[in-house]
């Protein structure tokens, strides 16, 4: 996994709305959490990535990522179009600056599910502007198994995941709040209870 620097990072304006930031490592389980925050308040809304790998089983095009090939990421990038975008295991993600920008102007709350490089480089854009909540295994043995039981690597993916895992929990101290996923449903009820405290 890389960051994709930016000399010039495209500074994001912010509305109305809030920007809600969720990092976590590999297995930890953003995805199914998310699926729950999502169900528990209807008001937020999920900021599609774009993505150059293909889609997996049960995914189509805009869920959970609009896939296009790596020529027009790649233009994307040279056209200042994404707020930021990373190199993930050979694979392109990135986050669409006017996407998250309509959204936050109509006054919607958007999280972006981005990882600790993603998160940096948003925070060097925003600073206070945001919320960033970092999600987090109940143990290292725990996302080991997680990890283990997704059974989408062989042996030296799977070390490789769980080695750069190791250094993004290393970064959970950036970050304004930190849950532990040990249960699904609580682990959301406390992201929403977060985002509620911060509308306040």
């Amino acid at each position: 996994m890389s960051a994709a620097p930016q000399s010039h990072p495209p500074r994001l304006v912010t509305g109305p709305g809030r920007l809600i930031v969720l990092s976590g490592p590999s297995g930890v389980g953003k995805d199914t959490v998310l699926q729950e925050v999502f169900k528990l308040d209807g008001s937020l809304r999920r900021s599609v990535s774009y993505t150059t790998r293909p889609p997996r089983p049960g995914e189509r095009d805009g869920h959970p990522y609009t896939f296009i090939d790596e020529q027009r990421f790649r233009e994307m990038i040279d056209r200042g179009e994404f707020l930021e975008w990373a190199d993930v295991y050979g694979q392109l993600y990135g986050t669409s600056l006017e996407r998250v920008r309509d959204a936050l102007s109509r006054g919607d709350d958007v999280i972006l599910k981005i990882d600790v490089q993603g998160g940096d480089s948003v925070r060097r854009q925003v600073g206070g502007d945001a919320i960033f909540i970092f999600l987090l295994p109940p143990s290292l043995a725990e996302l080991r198994q997680r990890l283990l039981e997704r059974d989408t690597e062989d042996e030296a993916g799977l070390e490789r995941r769980y080695a750069n895992a190791v250094t993004e929990l290393a970064e959970k101290d950036k970050y304004d709040h930190q849950v532990v996923n040990d249960d699904v449903a609580r682990a959301a009820r406390e992201i929403v209870s977060i985002v509620e405290r911060h509308r306040g």
